[in-house]
């Protein structure tokens, strides 16, 4: 919406336009407001009243315009008739239903209207078709469509699963049907605030639900799902109840198997509130504070009991597990689950799918329950035994052709697995393959389904962590892996399946003697010195920073490898000389008599210059010394550059100089 508004206003020729931003929440206002200021569009205004709109409107102002739909209350018909008005209106599904849209029309009757919405209301039933309003003149009713489809395979969203509970945990199928989906007025509702009515009067449904028995299995069936399938994951849940009374039951009843610092309630208040409810309302900084700390994945509460509060616009990423227990269908049930869609990655840890447990029975009928275009719905979410199926499908026919490479982790088994996966390409082949089984197994474990694949994905599993420590340049972490494949592993694998034969941890004459004389394969000491080299630079960098360019040599030599450029034998002969480069560094800084920086100033200078003189190290680093503000000042860096150039003209050409003084300028410094 801000980019077309600035976009409308930026190209207007002649009279300027009068551009509206419409939304319909006081939050969605005060967010625009921000969003417009960062965006950099300055001189606009915000209605504050019925009588400013008017106002604005009257006036004739050009310009940006942003306010509350329903602001246009009582408003005035032929405000303004001009047809240089463009209305954006957010959530148009909802925003102009009703008379509101009325008398947005009325007011505004020239004006061009563009309706943003992830969930457009196609059945005219009531008269407030979304495509009635604003796809009139479209032939297929949109102007531009930006599917979930395409947001899944974008990253901008990650795909949902979801299962139903057990059946005695779920609701009376007949009673869910009479009372909610089988009623004309719950067809198509946008609204919670709709939804919420359309319950109250559901008497029977919400007597079941609540009832006391089934609540307290409920919950205990919630809390054990949570222990063994979520918080292992490092991610949190909603529990979504039926009404504000049901979200105190949970609390009460899952602090009896959960910790109850675990889980809060987060409801709105109401002055003629029961005591029951006044106990469990939070204050708006206690409910700022949950809000903020359920962001994190490290902060308690794990887990938030909602109704209505939070099912919209509210973007918790750490958020992956709904158990929803509130009947709902089409745009509000959409929005509800679409809180677990959205992308989360941090310190290794990937959030795969989002996942809906059904505790009503909503999903039995899928195509009911969201009544959309079967290509939107199937885009949406899926039953949680398709990936079950796709689970049993990788272990039976792709698993197989890497199984071979996993049976005993002696010498001459760890180095026949290096030489089949030196080659780059097979060997990424077989770590997408297995981060994607990793992924289901995270999201289906603890099941029985898994039962006769966990020896052969705990087999992968370790296939993995060696190949991945093995062909990295970084020491191994269990970040590589799922806290579940993580616990899997390490409950049946040593750790010194992970190491390279002949492996050395420290850098020194003797150990790299040792490294050449040891019968392991080429690849292996390769590799074995590619990953000592890296460390040995990452952990000495700072009290030698001649060893940067030690390693970036390594790192050209590693690329060169892995493209095919330098054969094994001939990158084992370089890397065998950049190491003991390394080994010798010490004792040539000493004998050419320079210090730490200038040492690390003259191993720069070699990669430009083929025979350095060890004074114009020296120079060089009297020029760093004179400007220690260098690396922030913009002033010092150009007397740098400037004197960089005047000292290396007589040894380098011009279009070298360049280069050499990049070089320089990265040199860390003790």
């Amino acid at each position: 919406m801000i980019t077309i508004a600035s976009r409308l206003l930026e190209a207007s020729q002649g009279e300027k336009p009068l551009v509206l931003m419409l939304v319909d929440r006081n939050e969605l206002e005060s967010q625009l407001f921000k969003n417009i200021r960062s965006y950099g569009i300055a001189g606009f205004k915000v209605a504050q009243s019925k009588r400013d709109l008017q106002e604005l409107l009257d006036s004739d102002y050009r310009g940006l315009v942003v306010s509350m739909i329903h602001k246009f209350d009582q408003i005035r018909a032929n405000s303004n008739t001009r047809r240089n008005i463009v209305v954006l209106v957010d959530e148009a599904h909802r925003t102009t239903g009703g008379d509101l849209g009325n008398y947005l029309m009325g007011a505004l009757p020239n004006a061009t209207y563009v309706g943003f919405t992830g969930t457009p209301i196609d059945r005219l039933a009531k008269g407030q078709g979304t495509f009635k309003v604003f796809g009139k003149d479209d032939e297929q009713g949109y102007l531009d469509k930006y599917s979930i489809a395409e947001s899944i395979q974008d990253g901008t969203t990650v795909a949902l699963n979801y299962a139903l509970a057990p059946s005695d945990l779920r609701v009376d199928r007949q009673t869910l049907e009479r009372e909610f989906l089988d009623l004309a007025e719950a067809e198509g509702v946008s609204d919670i605030e709709e939804l919420n009515a359309i319950l109250d009067r559901a008497v029977e449904l919400k007597e079941i639900m609540k009832s006391s028995q089934r609540l307290d299995n409920i919950a205990r069936h919630v809390a054990d799902h949570f222990r063994e399938n979520v918080n292992p994951m490092g991610f949190k849940a909603f529990l979504v109840a039926v009404d504000r009374e049901a979200c105190v039951l949970y609390k009460q009843a899952l602090d009896r198997y959960l910790p109850a610092d675990w889980s809060e309630v987060v409801y709105s208040s109401a002055h003629n509130d029961s005591a029951m409810l006044k106990r469990y309302a939070l204050s708006e900084d206690a409910e700022k504070k949950t809000r903020r700390d359920f962001l994190k994945r490290e902060k308690l509460p794990k887990i938030l009991l909602v109704t209505e509060k939070l099912l919209t616009g509210f973007d918790a990423p750490v958020l992956y597990c709904m158990y929803l227990d509130k009947p709902m269908r089409d745009h509000v049930l959409l929005q509800a689950i679409a809180r677990v869609n959205r992308p989360y990655e941090e310190a290794g840890r990937r959030k795969p799918f989002g996942f809906v447990l059904d505790f009503v029975g909503i999903f039995e009928k899928l195509e009911r329950a969201l009544s959309f275009d079967s290509d939107v719905v199937g885009s949406v979410i899926q039953n949680i035994d398709i990936l079950k199926q796709l689970f049993a499908t990788m272990m039976q026919e792709t698993a197989p052709q890497y199984l071979p490479w996993t049976r005993g982790w002696d010498d001459k088994a760890k180095e026949r697995a290096v030489a089949h996966f030196e080659d780059k390409k097979r060997r990424e082949a077989f770590f997408t393959f297995f981060r994607k089984l990793q992924n289901l197994y995270d999201v289906l474990s603890p099941d029985a389904a898994l039962r006769p694949y966990l020896e052969r994905y705990r087999a992968l599993s370790e296939l993995y962590a060696f190949l991945w420590e093995a062909f990295s340049d970084r020491p191994y972490t269990d970040k590589e892996l799922t806290d579940k494949t993580r616990i899997l592993l390490h409950q049946h694998a040593a750790s010194s399946h992970l190491e390279l034969p002949g492996a050395i941890r420290e850098l020194g004459a003797k150990e790299l003697a040792l490294l050449k004389q040891s019968n392991t394969t080429e690849t292996v000491k390769l590799l074995n010195l590619r990953k000592l080299l890296a460390i040995t630079v990452e952990q000495k960098i700072r009290s030698q920073p001649y060893l940067q360019s030690i390693g970036e040599r390594a790192e050209r030599i590693i690329q060169e490898y892995e493209d095919r450029h330098l054969t094994t034998q001939q990158a084992l002969d370089d890397l065998e000389k950049l190491t003991q480069e390394a080994v010798d560094a010490e004792e040539e800084r000493q004998r050419l008599g320079v210090d730490a920086n200038t040492f690390a100033l003259y191993n720069a200078l070699k990669l430009v210059i083929e025979a350095v003189p060890i004074q114009l190290a020296k120079d060089v680093n009297v020029v760093f010394t004179r400007y220690p503000d260098y690396q922030w000042n913009d002033h010092q860096i150009n007397e740098v550059r400037a004197e960089l150039y005047g000292l290396l003209h007589p040894h380098l050409a011009t279009a070298k100089m360049i280069e050499a003084v990049n070089k320089l300028l990265e040199v860390k410094r003790v």
